[in-house]
């Protein structure tokens, strides 16, 4: 494969140094990064990012909360799988490998559960990478216990879309990780808030993500955003999954009505929407402690809960008056979940 084993040797003393270690997969789709963290006799916790990003440019923001360390951590090991090529240090992909369609993704991951023996797992997926997972549910629907789903893609991209990936592409091509496909990348993640304007400087989570996009590879990205170009339409198969949803997506993300129409399109016996005020697509990184009350019920459905816990919730800005009372029912939140939407006001 491409990747050589100076950039494995790279990535690996850098996930060693945050407590994880990583793991190169070969597969029958080329091979793919999986940072592991945490005691592998727990359950397994399967995270895919969003286009252009890894675990530490998309996750990073929701794991290192405290909260969330005492809820995730202390109940799952996570399994961060990163779209090949999109590892720290990773080399460039041979262009005689073929690109990946979104089926062959969502077969590497079945792939990757093989590798370390995991047999039914949770799923946190960002964008893309929830259009991944939620592709590998409805093929592998034994292996899935749950679906976590962040801003995510479920149907064809339409002509817009379609058109604005190619002329990314194209950026791709001819200039690599330019200004420019920056500017576009960051538009798809973060609200208008945190980018900033003329008047206002860029937040710390969008430099550091700007920074971050500088690691990758224009022709890996490219084949990533190729495949997820191509993708079909799962409307037509959400019903059938067999698996509980929690969807959060940020009002201002540009897929916010691609969120509420895979809602609409779940069983709402069991699945839920969280709708987080003044936010962009990327919520795990943007307002990741909006994400904490809503995973703490999710979880309380699978008899997972914080260690230690008695009646207290985590801290967060979304406080239990702000949740819609079907979510804070151990019902609604065990066999039964229901739509929601959450605000979250900035703080002042």
């Amino acid at each position: 494969m491409a990747e050589s084993s100076d950039s494995v040797s790279i990535d690996i003393e850098t996930i060693i140094s945050l407590g994880g270690k990583e793991h190169i997969i070969h597969t029958g789709h080329g091979s793919v990064s999986v940072a592991v963290y945490g005691d592998p006799d727990k359950p397994a916790l399967v995270t895919y990012p969003d286009v252009a990003l890894n675990h530490i440019s998309c996750f990073q923001g929701l794991f290192f909360c405290p909260e969330a360390d005492s809820l995730l951590l202390h109940n799952f090991c996570i399994y961060h799988i990163s779209p090949p090529g999109h590892e720290l240090g990773a080399a460039k992909i041979s262009s005689d490998i073929p690109v990946p369609s979104v089926d062959d993704l969502a077969d590497q991951v079945a792939e990757v559960l093989d590798f370390f023996g995991l047999d039914a797992v949770m799923c946190l997926g960002v964008t893309a990478g929830a259009y991944i997972l939620t592709l590998f549910a409805m093929k592998y629907r034994e292996r899935v216990l749950g679906l976590i789903l962040v801003s995510p893609l479920c149907k064809a991209a339409s002509w817009t879309e379609w058109l604005y990936n190619k002329v990314m592409l194209n950026l791709l091509y001819f200039y690599g990780m330019c200004g420019m496909l920056k500017e576009c990348l960051l538009q798809r993640y973060f609200s208008k808030e945190v980018r900033g304007g003329p008047q206002v400087p860029e937040s710390d989570i969008v430099q550091a993500c700007r920074s971050l996009l500088d690691e990758r590879k224009s022709t890996n990205v490219s084949r990533f955003l190729q495949a997820i170009n191509g993708r079909c339409d799962l409307t037509g198969g959400l019903k059938k999954l067999r698996c509980r949803t929690l969807i959060f997506v940020g009002d201002e993300s540009p897929y916010h009505s691609e969120a509420l129409h895979m809602a609409l399109n779940l069983d709402r016996r069991y699945s839920a929407l969280v709708e987080v005020q003044a936010c962009g697509s990327m919520v795990t990184e943007e307002q990741p402690h909006a994400m904490l009350i809503p995973l703490e019920y999710f979880f309380m459905g699978y008899g997972l809960y914080r260690p230690c816990q008695l009646s207290g919730s985590p801290r967060s800005p979304l406080s239990p008056s702000c949740i819609s009372p079907e979510l804070l029912s151990p019902e609604s939140m065990g066999l039964k979940l229901k739509p929601i939407k959450t605000r979250v006001s900035l703080p002042v």
